[in-house]
């Protein structure tokens, strides 16, 4: 997936367990565990204000862009998803 979440360094550099953030924010520990996987398709901006608020970081402490080498398939998704998905470019 070529967004990466770093709840895990955040976590680490302050200090902090699952569940605590998770009781702060508002959230399941389950929920946060599935974000901090990487197995979330999606969060709210809500959700990443309070995770930002609480950890006292920018939300780009929190995610990252690793681009996806060229010809690799994008995890979850099919190549006709992956065309529709490419960028247009109008002149």
């Amino acid at each position: 997936m070529p967004i990466v979440v770093n709840v895990d360094v955040m976590l680490a550099r302050r200090k902090m367990k699952l569940n605590t953030l998770a009781e702060r924010v508002g959230i399941t520990p389950q929920n946060l565990s599935v974000l901090k996987t990487g197995r979330a398709k999606a969060i709210r901006f809500s959700t990443l204000e309070l995770l930002c608020e609480v950890l006292e970081c920018q939300p780009g402490d929190l995610l990252a862009f690793e681009k996806t080498p060229a010809g690799k398939q994008i995890e979850g998704s099919s190549e006709e998803e992956e065309e529709l998905a490419e960028p247009r470019v109008y002149q």
